[in-house]
């Protein structure tokens, strides 16, 4: 991953692999490159699964509190939600992550995490790099935005 000097920097964070995990820092990465800034997301923990060949398709939207306990509910909540994403015009995940991807987003899987889910390279998606935290800190020091969404 090569920086460019003086560019802008933003640095993302996304931890989980539901569609209230996934979707803002995609939206977020895929604006913060339309407006010039070099962008990077570190998936981490379950957030990890969103990197891997079908992971996005499996993003699910799973209701807070007593109702994400109830059986079917989650199915139901995630159909419902994926039927109100795509009323708004707003691209399904899968196109996101190309789309961000196309734009120059830079996905960077956490390398502990995938030593401990016992993932390597060819468990991820195209273009996908594994990183230290440490090696995305030293990025993110650097940047003017920094978020974990």
């Amino acid at each position: 991953m090569t920086e460019t000097p003086n560019e802008q920097k933003c640095a993302l964070i996304c931890s989980r692999d539901s569609l209230e995990g996934a979707y803002p820092a995609l939206v977020l990465g895929v604006n913060a490159r339309r407006l010039g800034l070099e962008t990077r997301i570190f998936y981490t923990f379950m957030g990890l699964n969103l990197l891997r060949k079908g992971g996005v398709q499996k993003a699910k939207f799973i209701p807070q509190g007593v109702m994400g306990a109830i059986p079917g509910m989650a199915a139901l909540a995630t159909s419902m939600m994926k039927g109100k994403i795509e009323k708004a015009n707003i691209p399904p995940l899968d196109d996101l992550l190309e789309m961000a991807q196309l734009e120059g987003v830079q996905l960077v899987a956490c390398k502990m995490t995938s030593d401990m889910m016992g993932l390597s390279q060819d468990d991820f998606l195209d273009g996908v790099v594994i990183q230290t935290a440490e090696d995305f800190l030293k990025y993110a020091i650097g940047a003017e935005l920094s978020l974990f969404t």
